[in-house]
């Protein structure tokens, strides 16, 4: 059954993103409230490039806090199971339009932290193979409409 409860993270890639949560909530943040309290010394605001900058800095850094938070909250970290079943976690062989592939189904910060291919679970590679078996066969449809044949030839957890 497709995994759909969270983010599956390598612990390399948590740790990386838990650090750069607290980077964002404590120094980045306060270095984007002091740019903010200093332009805002200087005048009237209307005018005031710099106190603008620093509030759209602010809000993009917030959301980034918030969207880190949620991915670390619902993160599953660890090794999926060894039954054969694609899976985020899962190190995949697949024939893919007859060309053999090897490839991470994972998270996009995974791939900052390893040199294998990730293949994102909600790609349309990833949404095709996630929760079938060695030996099944799917397709799934590329950016340009073709129909893409994809067989399952192995699924073994990723161990970094």
């Amino acid at each position: 059954m497709p995994n759909s409860s969270g983010t599956w993270l390598t612990q390399e890639a948590f740790d990386k993103l838990s650090a750069e949560l607290e980077n964002l909530k404590g120094p980045i943040r306060d270095e984007i409230t002091r740019r903010i309290a200093a332009a805002r010394d200087e005048g009237d605001l209307k005018e005031n490039g710099g106190y603008h900058a620093a509030r759209e800095e602010q809000g993009k850094n917030e959301a980034r806090i918030r969207e880190l938070a949620e991915k670390l909250r619902t993160a599953q970290v660890g090794t999926p199971p060894d039954d054969g079943v694609v899976e985020p976690g899962m190190l995949v062989t697949a024939l893919v339009n007859g060309k053999e592939m090897v490839f991470l189904l994972g998270s996009r910060e995974i791939s900052e932290t390893t040199d294998v291919s990730v293949f994102s679970p909600t790609s349309p590679l990833g949404e095709a193979i996630d929760g079938k078996r060695v030996g099944e066969s799917t397709t799934y449809t590329a950016p340009n409409g073709n129909q893409i044949p994809v067989e399952i030839k192995d699924a073994k957890p990723f161990t970094g």
